[in-house]
């Protein structure tokens, strides 16, 4: 580990009793007092320039919650207004398009069938539960579910052989976020749950199913 503290401060304060005790201990060290004239000057410098970045940095902080607080003032100004003119019969979607509000979308577009699968892995650890992570294929990398899905349908077969088909899984349960934490009974301890997945929208239109993935239940 590098004997340089990390932080400016804590650097700071190592530099002032570095170079403290070198320039009292000249002689003990064989040094003179030109080996370490570059480091008080530069000790100096730094300390001069920390305080100015600290004076620098409050200030931004402060400016930063002025500007915040100016712009929740005037978002409170604004929302009211627009909800009286959204009210009003007689304003027209062109004029709202106008003042860029929103417009009302009379012919909502169709939540089309998801086409992807959710990627299921477990996480293991805890007696009597799973943790399941889901991501969707084309995005491994996000936790962002595919476009109209409001979560993902998990089913599954809690026993010693996978199943065959859907017909051998049981609903579990549907989460809108990941993870997902499933807890088991006394009962299934040591058994196998094999997982099955699927997205679904608001309306009910399920995607396809997810490659199985499997854990035994620690008793």
């Amino acid at each position: 580990m590098d004997y340089l503290p990390g932080s400016d401060s804590n650097y700071l304060a190592w530099v002032q009793n570095f170079q403290a005790y070198v320039a009292a201990n000249l002689a003990a060290l064989n040094l003179a007092a030109g080996d370490l004239a570059p480091i008080t000057a530069g000790m100096n410098d730094f300390d001069a320039d920390l305080s100015a970045h600290v004076t620098a940095k409050a200030a931004a902080m402060a400016a930063k919650q002025t500007k915040d607080d100016a712009r929740r003032d005037l978002t409170a100004s604004i929302r009211p207004l627009v909800r009286r003119i959204q009210s009003n019969p007689n304003v027209t979607d062109a004029q709202r398009a106008a003042m860029a509000i929103t417009v009302p979308d009379v012919n909502p577009s169709p939540v089309n069938t998801p086409t992807t699968r959710p990627v299921t892995s477990i996480t293991l650890g805890q007696r009597l539960q799973h943790t399941l992570n889901f991501v969707d294929e084309l995005t491994p990398t996000r936790r962002a579910k595919p476009p109209g899905a409001i979560g993902v349908e998990v089913w599954a077969k809690i026993g010693t052989t996978p199943p065959t088909g859907e017909g051998d899984l049981q609903f579990m349960r549907i989460d809108s976020s990941t993870p997902a934490v499933l807890n088991f009974t006394a009962a299934d301890g040591s058994k196998t749950a094999y997982y099955w997945a699927r997205w679904v929208t608001a309306t009910g239109e399920r995607g396809p199913w997810s490659e199985q993935v499997a854990a035994t239940i620690a008793a």
